[in-house]
């Protein structure tokens, strides 16, 4: 696990440095560019910049030990970070909306054309990262890092609402000038749009939403392979962090002693345990199988 959690460590660090070049760079081409889309785009990287932070703070400290005020670990302070993530991005969508607004009121500017350059190699950029952090966060099963990917995904899409906008006001010309803002207030609804898809996720994980049936279904094909384990009868699986939590009703030759029984229940958790490297905890409860006829 700690090979794992050094990759997810080292991911949400690479998002921190990404997002505060990205964000320098946005800013000075908004300004320099006289683009309020772009400008918008800084605006949130400045909020991603705060949430890469959280991300790798929430990544170390969900990976505390247990201890005895916390026998599960720390684990769940994982989705609690994606909530703050969230929280970044429904703030940043506000600012834009608002700013966005404002400026549709207001004589507009056109951009200068070097800024769509700007927003081209941003789009790219961040689709990369979304593919990079993304593919971590399913390597490493760690929600905030997925939620980390999935903000990276939309501010590709919000730079392209952006790079759309701003070349409105070239294809069209006169007339066209504010297209860079409405291309900013497209962006605040899209950003909101994603807020929700990387909360959805981490509240089924605080709430043990019931949603790993591979991963159960995995459990009770390996579990044949312990001698004397006849049947899983019902089996649970609790996200914690990036690692698990189960527990299983094993059936048993009801004709065993307790003594026999309770070596097969340690024998199968061990088993567990070696096979799936993310699981730290088996709970085992023992059941007599049914008897034929």
């Amino acid at each position: 696990m700690q090979g794992l959690l050094s990759q997810a460590k080292r991911t949400a660090f690479l998002s921190l440095v990404t997002n505060t070049l990205l964000a320098i760079i946005k800013g000075l081409g908004g300004i320099l560019g006289h683009s309020d889309a772009l400008i918008a785009d800084a605006i949130e990287s400045c909020a991603d910049i705060f949430s890469s932070f959280l991300v790798l703070f929430g990544l170390q400290y969900a990976h505390k030990p247990a201890d005895e005020d916390h026998p599960y670990g720390h684990g769940k302070a994982e989705p609690l970070i994606t909530f703050a993530v969230v929280g970044f991005l429904l703030i940043s969508a506000t600012i834009i909306a608002v700013e966005s607004i404002r400026h549709l009121n207001e004589p507009q500017q056109q951009p200068e054309f070097f800024t769509l350059y700007i927003l081209a190699a941003i789009i790219i950029i961040k689709e990369l990262s979304y593919q990079y952090v993304h593919r971590k966060g399913v390597l490493t099963k760690s929600s905030s890092l997925k939620a980390e990917a999935w903000h990276h995904r939309s501010d590709a899409i919000s730079s392209l609402i952006a790079f759309l906008g701003i070349l409105c006001t070239f294809l069209f010309g006169k007339g066209f000038e504010k297209a860079d803002d409405w291309a900013a207030l497209v962006a605040s609804v899209f950003i909101v749009y994603n807020a929700y898809r990387i909360f959805r996720p981490a509240l089924g994980e605080i709430m043990d939403e019931h949603t790993h049936h591979e991963l159960i279904d995995d459990i009770r094909l390996v579990s044949k392979e312990v001698k004397g384990v006849i049947a899983i009868e019902k089996c649970w699986a609790r996200k914690n962090g990036m690692t698990y939590v189960v527990d299983l009703h094993l059936e048993i030759d009801g004709n065993l002693s307790v003594k026999e029984g309770h070596a097969i229940s340690h024998d199968l958790k061990d088993h567990l345990l070696a096979r799936f490297p993310f699981i730290t905890e088996v709970l085992i409860h023992i059941e007599p199988a049914p008897e034929n006829g």
